[in-house]
């Protein structure tokens, strides 16, 4: 499916500071082409670089993508295998191109169950690209919403236990600091691809007042052109953040 060129004639202070998207229908996609799921993975790697390059370009601060649930354990073993060493290819084979674009790489989840190889290739290209200060790429690997905020809350439980904060300094800001995006901004804009209509245990924190923009073109197909269109649509909303339009 060829897709639309769309101009971004969006002011840099209208466009989202940060991106967030959850990567939906590999696999589906590739159902629909008659082929194996892994071929869905396989574009879907190449969809990821086109649209990191493009956030690049558009000076995005932030694009976080949800590569792998805490709930994707369950899939098939030989599904799940395949999804590693993509991922680690993609660790290794996407560095140059993380350096020409000036993109920082980081990654959020737990490490546990991530096979040694995986993390020893990711921890090279965090530190490699560490000095870069355009875009930050951010990939959730083996993450999940709510065991995020679990592991936050046990952290600062040890903290109050051994008084090094009292419980009456518990805000939200605090909370916030605690949990694996530490530092980063809250998403701006989330996008989901594959027309599904829920958040799957992804940054739910976070995106308490993110814009939401969803598609019915599995990740596969989502192209350059649709996330100019987001970005678009995003400038065009007022964001209230419960208060009321000025």
């Amino acid at each position: 499916m060829k897709s639309q060129w769309i101009d971004l004639d969006v002011p840099l202070d209208k466009r989202p500071k940060h991106i967030a998207v959850i990567m939906d229908g590999n696999g589906r996609w590739a159902l629909q082409q008659q082929l194996p799921r892994i071929k869905g993975h396989q574009q879907g790697a190449v969809r990821v670089r086109e649209v990191t390059e493009e956030c690049a370009r558009l000076k995005i601060g932030q694009l976080t993508l949800y590569c792998l649930s805490s709930e994707n354990w369950k899939r098939p073993q030989n599904e799940l295998d395949f999804l590693m060493l993509l991922l680690q290819q993609y660790l290794i084979q996407e560095r140059g191109t993380l350096l020409d674009n000036n993109i920082r790489l980081k990654v959020i989840g737990s490490r546990e169950r991530l096979p040694e190889n995986v993390l020893k290739e990711m921890d090279r290209t965090v530190e490699m690209t560490d000095g870069n200060t355009g875009t930050c790429l951010c990939l959730a690997i083996n993450y999940g919403g709510r065991s995020e905020i679990v592991e936050a809350v046990r952290e600062i439980a040890r903290k109050v236990q051994s008084g090094q904060i009292q419980p009456q300094q518990i805000d939200e800001n605090l909370v916030s600091n605690h949990l694996y995006t530490a530092g980063m901004p809250d998403p701006d804009l989330l996008i989901r691809t594959a027309g599904e209509m829920r958040l799957s245990n992804y940054l739910l924190w976070q995106i308490s007042y993110s814009e939401l923009w969803i598609t019915d073109r599995c990740w596969p197909e989502f192209g350059t052109s649709q996330l100019r269109q987001a970005i678009k649509d995003y400038s065009q909303r007022v964001r209230r953040f419960g208060g009321l339009a000025q």
